[in-house]
């Protein structure tokens, strides 16, 4: 089997370039997929960066997310077929027309999900579910900080929170995202400018701040932990204030942010009974059985399909990224092969 994927040694973002190579016969225990969406992650930028602790050393093929058809399952899976409409997540290799991967990551797609909606769910979902729950600790009646609640997390985050009777404040950094926020039921849409944290004060006048799903650094962390409540924690997952939007990192500017970065003395979590968490889904991604259970857990909760903002075209794969970059995207940028 011959195939189409991007490689690239991590740090510069023109070193992705096409290839076709040769795929091998599945594994015993993996299926071969035949890609029709490959769903884009602010990880992906860190990664095809080379700032991603666990970016591989040397070439390989980038993408988190995909979705399509199996071709071929290998002689000890019984429970996947030729035929069978999946998605699934991958560590590192979704930038293909093809891959095989154990058939535990790949999740039957149901009739009704388009391809692309299958490639912008699996990894936004599992860390929306991650973050307000088993490390969030939600509860009904409770304010939750939601930050760039107009990406693909964002959005399914704010749905979930709303379901469990929450209430939501969400931030964007343009006041052109404000509408989908509302036409999500953002209970406080925000934007992110000069006079954030006075207007965010003003929705915390009379109500306690329990829960941030941080995806800043800086300022933005420290600020927003100085206002959590008692019990109250910050759920870190992204550093997108890292993100730069060239073809390369500007180390420089990354070096002032890292060496700039907010410093909280352990006693202030005791202090104020207050913590911090963080987590990186791609060191859960060993715990199949986990984010498989994780996935059924969620259904229960009936949030809807995810939001696809923008599509592109797979030889316009590093556009895309481009496009990821910019921050000008709403929901979920998928590529179709």
């Amino acid at each position: 089997m011959q195939r189409k994927a991007y490689r690239l040694k991590a740090g510069n973002l023109n070193n992705l370039r096409m290839v076709t190579e040769n795929l091998p016969e599945p594994g015993p225990g993996e299926v071969m997929v035949e890609v029709r969406a490959i769903g884009l992650n602010f990880a992906d930028v860190s990664v095809i960066m080379g700032l991603y602790s666990a970016t591989p050393k040397g070439e390989f093929t980038p993408g988190l997310e995909f979705s399509g058809i199996i071709l071929k399952v290998g002689s000890e899976v019984k429970n996947a077929k030729p035929g069978d409409r999946v998605m699934g997540v991958t560590r590192f290799g979704g930038y293909a027309t093809h891959l095989n991967i154990g058939a535990e990551y790949a999740i039957p797609l149901a009739d009704d999900w388009s391809f692309e909606e299958g490639a912008a769910y699996p990894v936004q979902v599992l860390t929306t579910y991650y973050a307000l729950l088993p490390l969030g600790n939600l509860q009904a009646g409770q304010t939750v900080l939601i930050h760039n609640a107009a990406g693909g997390v964002g959005i399914l985050a704010n749905r979930l929170a709303k379901r469990m009777g929450a209430v939501t404040i969400g931030t964007v950094g343009s006041p052109v995202k404000l509408d989908l926020l509302r036409q999500e039921g953002v209970d406080f849409p925000i934007v992110r400018d000069e006079d954030f944290f006075k207007n965010l004060d003003n929705i915390l006048k009379n109500r306690e701040l329990n829960l941030i799903l941080e995806t800043n650094n800086g300022k933005m962390l420290l600020e927003g932990f100085k206002r959590l409540a008692p019990e109250g924690r910050s759920v870190v997952y992204s550093a997108a204030d890292f993100i730069t939007h060239g073809n390369r990192p500007n180390l420089f500017k990354i070096i002032w942010k890292y060496l700039r970065r907010p410093m909280i003395d352990p006693l202030k979590l005791t202090d104020g009974n207050r913590g911090i968490l963080g987590f990186n889904l791609i060191y859960l991604y060993k715990k199949s059985q986990l984010l498989r259970r994780y996935l059924e857990e969620i259904k229960a909760w009936n949030i809807g399909k995810p939001r696809v903002g923008h599509v592109l075209e797979f030889d316009k794969l590093p556009e895309a990224v481009r496009l990821l970059q910019s921050g000008t995207t709403t929901g979920k940028v998928v590529v179709k092969t």
